[in-house]
């Protein structure tokens, strides 16, 4: 049902956010990083479904995020073993604590598939390390355009974040898929912050 003042009804046991996509047409000079011995950064030449999936939900339970929880375990491994895609794991003492997946399979193009810090390196400077590596390393190739999208579910520093980065934004929509709390895919503890709506 849509409301004359221009609302829309979200059924029950369903969410829905508004996505931002945002793209660099030319690479962005680094921003300041502050260097951490206990971080280490490398490359997963390749990652199991199982360690990425921990990762992943370690790393977006908070978020809602769902998308490759919901694939079957052959898709996953589909695009993990895909040599266009590239994974990389962001460790803080031995554990690995953050995620970036730059998918390189559209021509010309490179998305930041995945980017994201567990709850441990959350505002620690973390996140400005990994995004410094992941235009760098997304440039290296012969790329026209580097671009990443969020969401008003994904962390509230999460845009303002990649504008400082040299992002611009150029797309919004809507997305409204089943909540993955009630679907199994994350614990119902997951994202307090974004109620569970029933359905009845």
């Amino acid at each position: 049902m849509t409301l004359d003042d221009g609302l829309s009804d979200v059924a029950p046991g369903k969410i829905a956010a508004v996505v931002t996509h945002l793209r660099m047409l030319a690479p962005s000079p680094p921003r300041p990083a502050r260097e951490r011995d206990d971080l280490n950064l490398r490359r997963v030449a390749h990652p199991s479904t199982a360690w990425y999936r921990e990762l992943y939900a370690r790393v977006g339970e908070d978020w809602l995020w769902f998308s490759r929880l919901r694939l079957e375990p052959a898709a996953l491994a589909a695009i993990l073993a895909d040599a266009r895609v590239e994974v990389y794991a962001l460790a803080c003492r031995g554990r690995d604590e953050g995620l970036l997946e730059l998918d390189f399979r559209a021509e010309g193009l490179c998305e930041v598939a995945f980017f994201g810090l567990a709850p441990a390196l959350l505002g620690q400077g973390a996140g400005r390390l990994l995004m410094n590596h992941a235009i760098a390393r997304a440039w290296a190739r012969p790329i026209g355009c580097l671009w990443v999208h969020t969401s008003t579910l994904d962390h509230p520093n999460a845009l303002a974040f990649y504008l400082r980065s040299g992002f611009r934004p150029f797309k919004r929509q809507i997305e409204i898929a089943d909540d993955p709390r009630l679907t199994g895919h994350l614990p119902q503890s997951a994202a307090r912050n974004v109620p569970i709506l029933r359905p009845d």
